[in-house]
């Protein structure tokens, strides 16, 4: 797919009536589609020369490597409506899921409506709400453009913007954040570690046990360890249709994870100072393999750097040739002012993680995480944005009532959870809460009286 460079926006704000949509990775493309299904007019751009999003490898803002593969399966992440294919792995690869989301768009019909390698450069209210917006944007050639849009609708996504830690002390040999890493080659001869034990950091570290010289793993904190698979299914496939209150959830799969997992801490990993599900679990089947056969070591967290040499806050230090970070991403929005998101801490505060409290010609769309909350949950979240467009638009009762009830305050959908204190768990939902509460508000969208 390259750019249609016979196609460009129309010219002297006759884009008026259109929103900006902001990225064609999944949640773009869902809110493409539930646009175009509501009657809303768009116009889309994208960095990349196609859609995808991340999960293409080769976009100018992918953090993808060779070995990626979902951690939740296909059948609890796939759209409801566009199933994956029976021939697709369990588990997709970033291959497979670049494909799906290919044919997603042709299905749907969602590229006519996107400028592809085309990237905003910034966004600006031309007054109060409903007033306008001014959207710059530079095209593949370098030009830039400018015109004025209804609104604007941000779905560029969570995860490409690295965090990387201030250390102390200096490395000499390779130090590289995860959003750098790309292929296990990288790993050949090198005595490697890596800091931060989530999903990410895991999966590179089996990486690193194949093709490095030795790996060890430093963590900051414990975690959960969830496996793969479960009496012969996918993990995430073994909930049962009653929704049990969280002290039981907790103690029945608690007791899942001794019976499939065991002890973590046997193996050198430190125990969580927090309740299951107060944070994302990590899935991975193979970490404690591995750490069981003492292919690697784990660490405690890093207190300094020294040439080569790491020392750990326990007082221990080891030698490397190559340090990956693996200590995630943060929101990043440049093209916007953070004050027109609302942002409070670490994270823009919007009801239900999407809807500003006191516009409605700015909407955030994919700023939400959750175990098992998969592309469907990110496509209802479209889906009611873009009923809530047309409801406003049609003067519906129900458009009315939710714009009063966002504009009254809201905590965010946690279902009381009490997560940990860290940037990536600032936008953190309780899926059953989230779903249901974004669905509740779609069935009176769809009324029209």
């Amino acid at each position: 797919m390259t750019q249609n460079k016979d196609r460009a926006p129309d010219k002297g704000g006759r884009n008026r009536e259109k929103f900006a949509l902001i990225g064609a990775g999944p949640m773009g493309l869902a809110m493409a589609k539930t646009l175009l299904e509501q009657g809303i007019a768009f116009q889309g751009f994208e960095a990349h020369s196609d859609v995808g999003g991340l999960w293409d490898i080769e976009g100018p803002h992918s953090t993808m490597y060779e070995t990626a593969h979902l951690i939740s399966s296909k059948r609890m992440t796939e759209f409801s409506d566009f199933p994956m294919d029976d021939d697709v792995a369990e588990y997709p690869s970033h291959r497979e899921l670049k494909t799906y989301f290919r044919r997603f768009a042709d299905h749907f019909d969602l590229r006519r409506h996107y400028l592809f390698e085309t990237e905003v450069v910034s966004t600006e209210p031309l007054g109060g709400d409903g007033e306008s917006w001014r959207v710059t944007w530079r095209d593949g050639a370098g030009a830039a453009h400018e015109d004025v849009f209804a609104g604007v609708i941000i779905a560029n996504g969570t995860l490409s913007e690295p965090n990387m830690p201030e250390f102390r002390g200096e490395f000499s040999g390779e130090l590289i954040h995860s959003s750098r890493y790309r292929s296990p080659r990288q790993f050949d001869g090198k005595r490697v570690l890596i800091i931060g034990a989530g999903n990410s950091g895991c999966d590179i570290a089996v990486d690193a046990i194949h093709h490095g010289v030795s790996c060890d793993l430093s963590m900051r904190r414990g975690y959960y360890f969830v496996p793969k698979y479960v009496f012969g299914r996918p993990a995430d496939t073994m909930g049962g249709a009653i929704r049990l209150p969280m002290w039981l959830k907790r103690r029945v799969d608690g007791l899942v994870l001794k019976w499939f997992v065991g002890n973590p801490e046997k193996y050198g990993f430190p125990k969580p100072d927090y309740q299951l599900y107060e944070s994302h679990p990590v899935v991975n089947s193979l970490i404690l393999f591995h750490a069981g056969h003492g292919d690697i070591r784990i660490r405690a967290d890093v207190e300094r750097f020294e040439g080569k040499t790491v020392h750990f806050r326990d007082g221990t230090s080891g030698e490397y040739d190559m340090v990956l970070a693996a200590t995630g991403y943060r929101l990043h929005y440049p093209f916007i002012d953070p004050a027109l998101l609302n942002w409070k801490g670490d994270a823009p505060h919007l009801f239900l993680n999407c809807m500003h409290p006191g516009r409605d010609d700015v909407f955030l769309m994919g700023m939400v995480e959750a175990s098992g909350l998969g592309w469907q949950g990110r496509h209802e979240q479209a889906e009611m944005v873009s009923r809530y467009i047309r409801g406003l638009r049609d003067g519906t009762a129900a458009a009315k009532n939710l714009k009063a009830e966002k504009a009254r305050g809201f905590e965010r959908a946690t279902g009381g959870m009490n997560y940990i204190d860290l940037p990536r768990m600032a936008y953190y939902v309780d899926k059953a809460t989230f779903r249901n509460a974004v669905n509740s508000r779609i069935a009176k969208l769809k009324r029209v009286a």
